[in-house]
């Protein structure tokens, strides 16, 4: 399965949300050493998403990473009428999740960083599960990865060489 890589631009605005934040501490006979890994979400609001990590030694400059590392690794996702087009499911490590589609006025139904994903997307109404794993890492990615599988009916229609027209019609 073929994921639809996006190439970053300056007409694309993206929008940053923090999905979590990680201190990690190194002791040495100096002392303890303070360091923090920061899992970052873009996206347009319009289908196009990716995540980034970044570490340094202050919370800022780790955000301020994660982001650069996230435009450097964005995707394209389906997204009708606010929804995802179709039940997904996806594995990433010990993350499993299930995404599904849902009627106009629902929301996002979904935990903390699948909802956050969900969200950079411009997705405004599925119904997601996380099974498995909680870790935020592997969550982001199989995530992405679930959204980045879906296809919608026009690609379809493309890789098969039919026009939809035809198909509605009869």
């Amino acid at each position: 399965m073929a994921i639809n890589r996006v190439k970053i631009s300056s007409d694309i605005e993206l929008k940053d949300r923090l999905v979590a934040i990680n201190r990690v501490t190194k002791v040495t006979k100096g002392g303890r050493t303070f360091t923090f890994a920061a899992i970052v979400v873009v996206g347009n609001g319009d289908g196009i998403i990716g995540w980034g990590l970044g570490k340094a030694g202050e919370v800022t400059a780790a955000i301020a990473k994660g982001v650069e590392a996230a435009k450097k690794n964005l995707v394209k996702v389906p997204v009708l009428n606010g929804t995802v087009p179709h039940e997904q499911e996806a594995k990433f490590g010990g993350a499993h999740v299930f995404i599904k589609p849902a009627s106009t006025g629902t929301g996002v139904v979904a935990g903390g960083a699948m909802r956050a994903v969900c969200e950079s997307a411009g997705i405004k109404d599925c119904l997601a599960k996380s099974k498995g794993s909680s870790n935020p890492h592997n969550l982001v990615k199989a995530t992405i990865l679930a959204l980045a599988e879906m296809r919608d009916a026009k690609t379809i229609a493309q890789n098969r060489g039919v026009s939809l027209e035809k198909v509605f019609r009869g």
